[in-house]
């Protein structure tokens, strides 16, 4: 049964769609026609209906191979939708009872079943082994292939053993091993480990020309940014990845804090909540899952319109593999990531301890992630490029659906610069990595290159004229052009091509724009955005004057009123009522009570008349700090502990407990401090101090640090000033 028109008729009777996609139908037909079979195809784009297709036309039952318990899951209980027999679509692996396992069986070997889900270690088990030889086996496909590799940002030391296995339960059966996320180092690997003899390849575009790629920088306002897009896009689904489960855990309480339907996802988490929590986001009873990178492997959900990056991810892999469960529909998905090379660096520590060439390797995948965020060019072109993949960026599908391309950066002729690189590289007999390049260009001795004496090299130090990010992103795109080859297998050192020998010699044009400097870059946000974080100057001035106003009635300085980051917050959010002006951080109940009623007026009039529209969307709720650390902090003053004792129980550092108290008290709630200040300051001090404190009229603790920096301890004026808070502020 493998004609166009009965290829065809199933896929509309049991599919429902009335054409393949792609590469689907030639995939199909390959598989029946009992070839070996590797299948790049990216998320998204159909690659399970090419082996449940295959298996419903074919004698006998196909084994599917997949890591991924939630895979096997959704694709069973969509095939047990379509088709009558529950038994035709079925898992085999040990969660299941000794009754649903005979069920199975039964199922397998009276011919029902046209589809076996089992993970490598179920296939792997001996009793298995020998159940399934005296089955007739259709063919054996292997999910999510690129697990083999150990090049790859997955690998699975249980997926180097499936061609033995499956060669055990029959030597004749073909495999077809499919994979969404395999650079052509991998793509070999899979050949070669699945042995698979004259495969048939079929790779289709991993370009989505839907996604809309962004990068922005991570800094402090990151929270502030997401609940921003978030409640921009209200009612749409979105995934939010970070690294930790803690985290996932805080940032999924933040956002429920502000409003939003979020619910956590990781591996910690006890399976029922964790079940829970995926089917909630599959039935839209929530809008926003917080995860870590465990979650959306296998997920069948077309609608997810954006996947956003907390923290980056580990390989460029991952993140083409995260941000590809978003549009999956072919309607809108936005892929945000913040980025900051202190997160590569952390993840460039972990890596500390394991073997060396793992290290090499680990270090080599952030290098293209870092390359990645700081690019300048067109990110759809730079990651198609680490795929193996040509892409026009003038005129290709998605052209301008990145945040580089959108708003693209002047360019500047550099020809004479990129012979210097390929000069260099040659002269160095073409055994340093990128980063060691562009510092034995520049003229800094890498340890690399002081081991190798390479200061004494011709071209050492010829390209001052410009600083290491322009020898960067020079590199970069010289890779991405074709004129320079990253060797995986060699860890990312750097050859040349035909195409670079060629340029020596015959110089044609090259532009270049400058790759991001993150680490010197103000936070850029969009013009819809950007309305949100704008303080209103108008307001603002009227709240200081307000502000002053009381603190001269009340003979106390106008921070103890409330503090200018508070003010700053009022004009932002325009609260207009105590309980509205209670979230705003540093106010709390009692201050809103005390000193509200005014502000409240002002605020409120001042909407009326200008016609303002309050941007609830915008209000971040802060969930500040735990109710169990608040009450133990309340308790430990009033027995009188000091600070080293307090950090001392919590096993936390001593200005993390003068954190955790600043947010308690600007919160509202009144502590008595006054037996640390007198163990700490004798009385002339303490009334140094206090008049120094009545006469600011700023709260900036920086302007107490420059005027006492020779006769106090940092620490100690930082609890000062929460003292004198609590003393004239409530």
């Amino acid at each position: 049964m493998s004609t166009q028109t009965e290829l065809t008729s199933i896929l509309k009777k049991y599919f429902g769609f009335s054409s393949f996609r792609d590469n689907q139908q030639d995939i199909i037909t390959s598989i029946i026609n009992n070839n070996n079979n590797l299948v790049i195809m990216p998320t998204g784009g159909g690659k399970s209906l090419c082996y449940q297709m295959s298996a419903i036309c074919m004698e006998g039952m196909a084994i599917i191979v997949s890591p991924l318990i939630a895979l096997m899951k959704n694709q069973v209980d969509v095939l047990k939708g379509v088709f009558d027999n529950d038994l035709i679509a079925c898992v085999l692996n040990s969660s299941l009872t000794q009754s649903e396992i005979s069920r199975v069986k039964e199922g397998v070997s009276t011919g029902i079943t046209k589809l076996l889900y089992m993970a490598p270690e179920s296939l792997s088990k001996d009793y298995n082994i020998d159940f399934l030889k005296n089955q007739k086996i259709s063919f054996v496909a292997v999910d999510e292939a690129h697990c083999i590799s150990e090049w790859g940002h997955d690998f699975r030391p249980d997926y180097r053993n499936i061609f033995k296995v499956v060669k055990k339960i029959d030597p004749r059966i073909k495999i077809t091993a499919l994979t969404a996320t395999a650079t052509p180092k991998v793509q070999d690997d899979i050949i070669k480990n699945l042995d698979l003899n004259e495969p048939k390849i079929f790779k289709s575009s991993f370009n989505r020309p839907n996604l809309f790629y962004e990068i922005r920088k991570k800094d402090d306002t990151i929270d502030k940014q997401i609940i921003s897009f978030i409640k921009r896009n209200q009612g749409k689904s979105g995934i939010i990845y970070c690294l930790s489960r803690k985290k996932v855990e805080d940032f999924a309480n933040l956002l429920t804090l502000n409003n939003i339907n979020a619910l956590p996802y990781h591996a910690g988490l006890e399976h029922k909540n964790r079940s829970r929590n995926q089917e909630y986001f599959l039935m839209h009873d929530c809008d926003v899952i917080v995860a870590t990178i465990a979650f959306g492997m296998g997920i069948d959900k077309p609608d997810i319109r954006y996947v956003i990056h907390y923290d980056i991810p580990k390989s460029l892999e991952s993140y083409y593999q995260e941000t590809g469960r978003a549009g999956r529909d072919g309607g809108e998905g936005h892929c945000l990531a913040f980025y900051s090379y202190d997160d590569i660096e952390k993840l460039e520590k972990f890596l500390s301890g394991k073997p060396i060439s793992e290290q090499e390797l680990g270090l080599s995948l952030l290098e293209e992630v870092a390359s990645y965020c700081e690019t300048s060019m067109s990110r759809r072109k730079f990651i198609l490029n680490y795929f193996g993949e040509n892409y026009d960026e003038i005129n290709g599908l998605g052209n301008k659906m990145d945040d580089n391309s959108k708003d693209p950066k002047k360019t500047t002729e550099v020809k004479n610069d990129v012979k210097l690189v390929l000069e260099s590289i040659k002269s160095t007999n073409q055994k340093y990595k990128l980063k060691d390049i562009a510092s034995f260009i520049f003229g800094f001795e890498t340890s690399t290159l002081k081991a190798h004496n390479s200061s004494s090299k011709p071209f050492f130090g010829k390209g001052k004229h410009n600083d290491m990010i322009f020898w960067k992103s020079l590199l970069r795109k010289m890779i991405v052009e074709g004129f320079l080859l990253k060797k995986v297998e060699e860890y990312g050192v750097l050859k040349l091509t035909e195409k670079g020998e060629d340029f020596i010699n015959n110089q044609k044009s090259f532009l270049l724009s400058v790759d991001r400097d993150f680490s010197n870059e103000t936070i850029s946000v969009n013009k819809s955005e950007k309305k949100s974080f704008v303080i209103d100057e108008h307001l603002h001035k009227i709240l200081i004057d307000l502000r002053k106003s009381i603190s001269k009635d009340l003979n106390i300085p106008p921070f103890a009123v409330f503090q200018e980051s508070s003010i700053e917050e009022m004009t932002l959010k325009y609260p207009v009522s105590q309980e509205e002006l209670s979230t705003i951080v540093g106010v709390g109940e009692v201050k809103a009570k005390k000193f509200g009623d005014k502000f409240i007026d002002v605020i409120s009039k001042y909407v009326d008349e200008n016609d303002v529209e309050r941007p609830f969307d915008t209000i971040i709720k802060s969930s500040g700090i735990n109710s169990s650390l608040k009450l133990f902090f309340i308790q430990s003053v009033d027995k009188k502990l000091n600070i080293e004792e307090m950090a001392s129980a919590k096993n936390v550092e001593y200005n993390q407990v003068l954190k955790d108290l600043e947010t308690i008290i600007y919160s509202g709630t009144k502590l008595n401090l006054k037996y640390i200040i007198d163990d700490l300051f004798d009385e002339e001090s303490h009334d140094e101090l206090l008049d120094f404190f009545n006469d600011l009229e700023s709260d900036d603790i920086q302007i107490v640090l420059d005027e006492f920096e020779d006769e106090y301890e940092e620490e100690d004026l930082k609890l000062f000033r929460l003292y004198h808070y609590c003393e004239i502020g409530f």
